[in-house]
């Protein structure tokens, strides 16, 4: 990465006069946070990701307790830098993965979908810093009341389990701002180094990012399901489920079938029983792309090519740099 862009962009984001409160919180030189995706975010895509100045997190939701733990450790190994992992509190065997972060020493840690208050004071108490993702501003209200370290607000553009308000990051982000004062982290629909800006502009204090790591050498993903990523427009993905857990997923056999349940009623045992099959892991994992579930956000529709995590942190940055405003 060119000196310039460590200079520059980095003095802006972490500038002595005002520093930056993620950067600090988080011990990371970008206001930048990997998402913790299924099949997608293993050892090697969080590493990655924190070699090169931001916060990988290694996504706990499609791994075993044995593979996370495994993962764990090679992440250690991988970098010297921080990492956290993301656990959405609505997979089993919750309590055991808790304590194989603990046991292995993680100092950060993302949940989501579900009440932050089941184990924030608990993690923190042995210290780690704890942030939640919400959807709506009600919801970030009660991770500050919660006293999570850090709320991460993100749009319903966002790929993956979101909100069933479908409120846009534009929206959300400044309400979000007006009602907590812990620092925030913006995500949902952000893929450019002018996104970045824009959200920081709003009042995010950093970004989490999804699709465009989802869319590097580094994820853990199939390459059929990568391929595809770069090949997506605008429309070729939609909210659904909003009965169960609502989740963007792209308009293939797999999100049709589901449709024509729909049509047939809105059975919602027969939905579980769709579900319930490992489509996820069979789609991104497996590379299915008909009878697989597909999670992306709408940003997909700016991805057009497979990059290493150092050439995204290269584009960000240089993107953020030149996303000047020079007024009317």
């Amino acid at each position: 990465m060119s000196s310039f862009l460590d200079f520059g962009v980095a003095k802006k984001m972490h500038d002595s006069q005002n520093r930056n409160r993620i950067c600090d919180l988080f011990e990371i030189k970008y206001p930048v946070i990997q998402g913790g995706m299924i099949w997608h975010s293993g050892w090697r895509l969080a590493s990655a990701v924190s070699n090169n100045g931001g916060l990988g997190l290694i996504g706990a939701g499609s791994m075993y307790p044995d593979i996370l733990r495994e993962n764990l450790r090679k992440c250690k190994a991988a970098t010297d830098k921080p990492f956290g992992v993301n656990v959405p509190m609505l997979y089993p065997n919750l309590e055991e993965i808790i304590n194989i972060i603990l046991e292995e020493g993680v100092k950060i840690v993302f949940t989501s979908a579900g009440n932050p208050k089941t184990y924030t004071e608990t993690l923190q108490k042995e210290g780690l810093k704890v942030a939640h993702v919400v959807s709506s501003t009600k919801f970030a209200v009660k991770c500050e009341d919660a006293g999570v370290d850090a709320i991460v607000a993100e749009g319903f553009e966002a790929g993956g389990h979101n909100g069933r308000d479908e409120t846009t990051t534009l929206v959300l982000i400044p309400n979000v701002k007006k009602h907590i004062t812990k620092p925030l982290i913006a995500a949902g629909g952000i893929a450019l180094g002018s996104q970045m800006k824009a959200a920081m502009i709003l009042g995010a204090d950093g970004v989490q990012i999804g699709s465009r790591f989802a869319a590097t050498v580094e994820a853990s993903a199939h390459d059929n399901w990568k391929d595809l990523i770069k090949n997506l427009n605008e429309g070729d993905t939609h909210l659904t489920l909003k009965e169960l857990a609502p989740v963007r997923m792209v308009k293939n056999k797999f999100f049709r079938d589901l449709e024509k349940l729909y049509e047939e009623g809105r059975n919602i045992e027969a939905l579980k029983e769709t579900l319930g099959r490992a489509r996820a892991k069979r789609g991104m994992f497996e590379g299915d792309l008909e009878e697989g579930e597909l999670e992306i956000g709408q940003v997909s529709a700016l991805i057009d090519e497979i990059l290493p995590v150092e050439k995204v942190f290269e584009n960000l940055l240089k993107e953020f740099e030149e996303a000047g405003y020079s007024g009317f």
